[in-house]
């Protein structure tokens, strides 16, 4: 699949493309429905099919401070773009320039000039362009006056709640990662390379596989059972995993740590994804190591025995 720079010209086979228009961190089923109606619509006319993204999301652009809220790296999204059917990935790089630019020029220098697109789709609530005076009525109205066709694609809705990626957010931050999942249609998954720690689970006999948790999103503090995918091999791993700041130990050090069964290979310096499925507890200080080790093995089986019907 082409990784695209919204800064560099399109290239001459890509031009003509119906492109989604959204963010799609988290490519949701919200996110979902927008992509499949642009793959459908180029697929109906033979055309490419490109699917864009931002990054830095652009909230993140404008508050910097603000507490780390991914839910996917754009290697992620790449995979999942590809999945879904897509030609190409588009990343607007979001810089004040582009932050400065106004809706009108979007749509006639950047989307119509540059990029040669034939249509966008896009959800009704998406903005663009300085101060977010974009929308859809003006991509209908000047965009179709240009030439560009757009179409809009309304929210997913389950009852009158709309499925988004502030409702999976908060799951996760409740320690509910199976109601994310239902929302993404897949489970919530930080991808890193394995880096050498401490090692003090080697001594207790849970050696662990340790991920820096970088700009995701943190997901209630915790236990969980996991499952772990090795990028190199494809190899699928279950296991349980600690992310948190290790309260037992000294210096609090914020990490995910998945344990994974059966497994005596060596990890250190490849790239793995571990996925959330289950909750199963706090973290917690204990009064000993030999009580630590007890509730870890109680950890273990309780993980076990939820992964064991996938």
């Amino acid at each position: 699949m082409r990784w695209l720079d919204h800064r560099e010209p399109m290239p001459d086979s890509l031009r003509g493309a119906v492109i989604a228009l959204g963010n799609f961190d988290g490519f949701h089923r919200g996110h979902q429905a927008v992509a499949g109606e642009a793959i459908r619509w180029a697929q109906a006319e033979g055309r490419p099919s490109i699917i864009a993204t931002f990054d830095p999301h652009p909230v993140t652009f404008f508050k910097p401070d603000l507490a780390p809220f991914k839910l996917t790296t754009l290697e992620q999204r790449q995979e999942l773009y590809l999945a879904a059917g897509a030609t190409a990935m588009l990343v607007f790089h979001f810089d004040a320039e582009l932050a400065g630019t106004s809706a009108e020029d979007f749509i006639q220098a950047i989307l119509i000039d540059r990029f040669g697109a034939h249509g966008v789709v896009t959800g009704g609530d998406f903005t663009f362009g300085k101060g977010a005076k974009g929308n859809v009525d003006l991509l209908r109205t000047l965009g179709g006056e240009l030439g560009l066709q757009s179409r809009v694609v309304a929210a997913v809705s389950e009852g009158d709640e709309v499925v988004s990626s502030s409702r999976i957010r908060a799951a996760l931050r409740d320690g509910d990662p199976q109601e994310a999942a239902r929302l993404l249609t897949r489970p919530f998954a930080i991808r890193g390379i394995v880096e050498h720690g401490d090692k003090r689970g080697r001594t207790i006999g849970y050696p662990t596989a340790n991920l820096g948790v970088e700009d995701y999103l943190r997901p209630k503090y915790g236990i969980y059972a996991v499952t772990g995918r090795i990028l190199a091999t494809g190899e699928v791993l279950q296991g349980a995993a600690n992310i948190g700041i290790r309260p037992q130990f000294e210096p609090p050090k914020e990490l995910l740590e998945p344990f994974f069964f059966d497994f005596s290979g060596d990890l250190y310096g490849q790239e793995i994804e571990v996925a959330f499925h289950h909750y199963l507890r706090g973290e917690a200080k204990f009064d000993s190591l030999e009580a630590l080790i007890e509730q870890m093995d109680k950890d273990c089986a309780e993980a076990r025995r939820l992964l064991s019907s996938r």
